[in-house]
C-alpha cells in the first residue's frame, strides 16, 4: 500500500467507527415483590432500585414471553397479567378476568398460554393471539388438576406441559393437542419447581418439603424414577446454567443453592445463599448469579466463581421472581 493510500483508509475506519451503533446498554432487572404487590426496576450498572412498578394483588411469578418483547407478571389474587418492556420498564398493558395466575408459561412456538390455578386447583389453557388486540388469550380449557398445582414446563415441541401438583405430592402431564391429562403420578414431599431436560427426556422434580430433587424419564408412556438426589432442605427453585450440561436448585430452607450434572444426573457442588434463596438469573456473563433472598427481601449477587456474595440490593416485601432480558440460556 503506498503512502498516499494509507491516510485515506485510516479515515475511512474513522468514519466507518463513528457510524456504527453504540454498544447496547445492560437492560434493567425486575423483582417481583409478592406481598407489595409491585416490581422492583433495579439498576444494573449501580445495582440500586430505581424505581417500583404496581401490579395485582399477589403476584408471584415472572416470565419473559419467548419473542422476549414482553415481561408477564401473574397476578394470583387480583385476577389479571401485567405486561411490561423488559428495555424501557414500561406497563404495556394490563389483561384482566384471568382467573388465578400463580405460575405461567408460553409454550416454545408462542400458540399456547397457560396458567396454574394455585388456589382454585386447576390448569388454564388459553389460545394466544396477538392480532386481537382487545381479546389476545383466548380460553380453551379449564382442567381440574387437584391438589394446589404449582409449577409449569413445557417440552420443545410444544405438545406437552408437565405441571407440579404442591399438595396432593404429584406431577401431572397435559397433552395440548387433546387438552386432557396423559398421567398423573406420586412424588415425594411437595414438588414445586421442575425442569425438563433439553432432549425431553428427563424431568427434575424440586421437593419443597425434603431435601431432595428426584429425576424421572417421561420419554414413555409412564414415567419412571431415575434417581433421587440430595440437594439442600427445601428445595425449590431450577435455572439452568446456559451450558447444557448444569442446573442449579435453591435449597432455601436450607440457604445455598446446589449445582446438578444433568449428564450424570449428581450434585457436584453446594454453596451457600443468604436468606432464603428462591428464584434465580445468570447474566451473559456466565460468572454472575442474581438470586431473590425470599426472607431477607433483597436481590444478591453471587460470583458463581468464587461462590461469595458481591452486593445485595433491598427491595419489597418476600422477593419471589428475578428476570432480565440479559442472561444466559434457560435450556
Amino acid at each position: 500500500m503506498s503512502r498516499f493510500c494509507r491516510p485515506l483508509l485510516a479515515l475511512a475506519l474513522l468514519a466507518s467507527a463513528a457510524l456504527a451503533p453504540a454498544q447496547a446498554a445492560p437492560h434493567p432487572f425486575f423483582v417481583l415483590n409478592s406481598l407489595d404487590a409491585d416490581i422492583s426496576v433495579i439498576d444494573p450498572v449501580s445495582f440500586t432500585q430505581v424505581r417500583r412498578i404496581p401490579t395485582g394483588k399477589e403476584p408471584h411469578h415472572l416470565y419473559l414471553t419467548p419473542d422476549d418483547k414482553s415481561m408477564i407478571v401473574a397476578n394470583a389474587l387480583g385476577d389479571s397479567l401485567t405486561f411490561i418492556d423488559p428495555v424501557t420498564a414500561q406497563v404495556q398493558r394490563v389483561l384482566h378476568g384471568i382467573t388465578d395466575p400463580y405460575h405461567l408459561r408460553f409454550s416454545p412456538d408462542m400458540k399456547w398460554f397457560i396458567t396454574a390455578g394455585n388456589r382454585l386447583d386447576h390448569i388454564a389453557l388459553y389460545r394466544w393471539q396477538p392480532q386481537n388486540a382487545k381479546e389476545p388469550l383466548q380460553l380453551v380449557k379449564r382442567i381440574p388438576a387437584p391438589k394446589t398445582p404449582s409449577h409449569l414446563y413445557v417440552d420443545t415441541k410444544s405438545s406437552v406441559v408437565y405441571v407440579s401438583l404442591q399438595d396432593s405430592d404429584e406431577i401431572t402431564a397435559i397433552d395440548l393437542a387433546t387438552q386432557a391429562p396423559r398421567w398423573k403420578v406420586p412424588v415425594g414431599k411437595m414438588p414445586a419447581d421442575i425442569f425438563l431436560t433439553q432432549d425431553d427426556k428427563h424431568l427434575l422434580v424440586a421437593l419443597t418439603g425434603d431435601s431432595h430433587v428426584e429425576v424421572y424419564d417421561v420419554s414413555g408412556p409412564a414415567p419412571k424414577l431415575v434417581k433421587r438426589l440430595q440437594t439442600g432442605e427445601g428445595a425449590h427453585s431450577f435455572r439452568s446454567m446456559g451450558d447444557k450440561r448444569h442446573v442449579l436448585v435453591s435449597n432455601r430452607a436450607n440457604n445455598t443453592i446446589s449445582k446438578i450434572d444433568l449428564q450424570s444426573f449428581t450434585v457436584v457442588e453446594t454453596f451457600k445463599a443468604p436468606g432464603g434463596p428462591d428464584d434465580m438469573e445468570i447474566l451473559p456473563d456466565g460468572k454472575t448469579l442474581l438470586v431473590t433472598s425470599r426472607w431477607a427481601r433483597k436481590l444478591t449477587m453471587i460470583d458463581l466463581q468464587t461462590k461469595k456474595v458481591v452486593k445485595q440490593v433491598n427491595v419489597g416485601k418476600s422477593p419471589h421472581g428475578v428476570w432480565t432480558l440479559d442472561h444466559v440460556s434457560r435450556q
